[in-house]
């Protein structure tokens, strides 16, 4: 009886010890994780530093690189900054919020949420996340490596986001990023040319470098409105590569910081643009059974509402294959570098067994992170788009440089547009090319 109550107190004991641990860990854990607040009071106008006006900023003795902060109250009122780190060797971060007018310096610590896809590389996009002030919404921030200083030492950022837009355009597309001394003039006013005739109101691009004649093309479109440039000086930082994946040669970060690019394109549109779409400029998601991205993402939305992420199947059209009539050879397009989307019709079939990449078009406000095929943290599902709805042009060099011809998939589908596309590419080429 005695050993029957003994193991009966035991078990009430280890009910009571269990049950405190699950209010205490959370809560420590809570406090571990935190931002780490602290306020301070300066005299004069605390909010008197110099504003960052590069795309890329340097924090010193960090190994850190400050994109831009933005406003994000979807889950808690924060200030998440992009920006890149070294995934090991990342110092604390701290965020020195300004709240005018009491002249108070309100000092977060940053939670640094590395993001998963950087493929080996030592350098990563990075969100820096710090909790905000309660009783006010500042406009700037400083980033600092320490909570102690002089803010006036410090650049301030603009904190974007700060004020909900009401949607300027519909679709958006992040192209990122234009490096090499880009030089492929036709293929890029076609992709523009077939862009605006799938509904584009803005393309925005992270551009590193480019031939001067691509440059001219730049400036008529700029005019034009629809392109936004955001320069992008990351080698001047890093050792860049122009390849996705590590190869031990001493690089920093991929592609360029492609990823970092499209995050910071995700969180600038997040209230510009109804779509974002993410894809390289010599890419077109082509819709199969509508005319226009409109009707086709209404038409989407419908089959899968609260869906945010579509997935396009991705192909490569081989730009080694032409197409067998020489209708599109047209002769003032040969003296314009580039190629002529128009003569590759054929392409290749996927493999079974490889992973084929995928490009997307995403609703900005219900994505957290993301990669180049996919989103790594969103607000609800994601979708595979089928192949009979749309698919991805992709008219590059060949994955499958050893198939025969006659295992290519002739797809006319480009040439649904052909008529608007001619007309259209020759009016650009011959206001800035020709």
């Amino acid at each position: 009886m005695i050993c029957g109550k003994r193991k009966s107190y035991l078990i009430a004991a280890a009910c009571i010890v269990a049950f405190i641990l699950m209010i205490i860990l959370p809560y420590l854990w809570t406090q571990r994780h935190s931002p780490e607040p602290r306020i301070t009071t300066q005299e004069g106008n605390p909010c008197r530093g110099e504003i960052a006006t590069n795309t890329i900023t340097a924090l010193k003795d960090t190994r850190t690189f400050i994109i831009a902060p933005y406003f994000d109250n979807r889950e808690s009122k924060i200030t998440r900054v992009i920006g890149i780190v070294h995934h090991e060797k990342v110092k604390d971060i701290f965020c020195w919020f300004c709240c005018q007018p009491d002249g108070e310096i309100y000092i977060s610590k940053a939670t640094i949420d590395v993001h998963s896809d950087r493929f080996g590389f030592p350098y990563a996009t990075a969100d820096l996340l710090c909790l905000e002030p309660q009783n006010c919404d500042p406009n700037f921030v400083s980033i600092h490596w320490s909570p102690e200083g002089d803010i006036d030492q410090q650049p301030r950022f603009e904190i974007k986001n700060r004020k909900a837009e009401t949607f300027s355009v519909e679709f958006t597309v992040c192209i990122s990023t234009m490096f090499g001394n880009y030089n492929n003039v036709l293929q890029f006013i076609q992709s523009m040319e077939m862009y605006k005739i799938l509904g584009v109101q803005k393309v925005m691009i992270y551009k590193n470098s480019c031939s001067q004649l691509m440059e001219k093309v730049l400036e008529f479109y700029i005019a034009e409105g629809i392109i936004e440039i955001i320069p992008w000086p990351i080698t001047s930082y890093l050792k860049v590569s122009p390849s996705w994946s590590f190869m031990g040669d001493g690089t920093h970060i991929g592609y360029y910081g492609q990823i970092t690019a499209l995050n910071d394109c995700i969180y600038r549109n997040m209230y510009r643009s109804k779509f974002v779409l993410l894809h390289d400029i010599d890419e077109i998601i082509l819709p199969i059974k509508h005319l226009d991205w409109k009707t086709m993402m209404t038409s989407l939305q419908e089959q899968n509402p609260g869906v945010g992420v579509f997935l396009f199947e991705n192909y490569i059209f081989p730009k080694t294959i032409y197409a067998s009539i020489d209708i599109f050879n047209i002769t003032s397009w040969n003296a314009v570098p580039g190629v002529n989307i128009l003569q590759h019709i054929h392409r290749e079939p996927n493999r079974k067994d490889i992973f084929n990449p995928k490009k997307m078009i995403v609703n900005p406000r219900k994505v957290v992170q993301t990669s180049v095929h996919s989103v790594l943290h969103a607000y609800g599902d994601s979708v595979n788009v089928p192949i009979d709805i749309a698919h991805v042009y992709h008219c590059r060099v060949p994955l499958q440089e050893k198939l025969p011809r006659e295992s290519l998939i002739r797809d006319t589908t480009l040439w649904r547009y052909n008529s608007s596309l001619i007309m259209n590419v020759n009016k650009v080429l011959h206001k800035t090319v020709l």
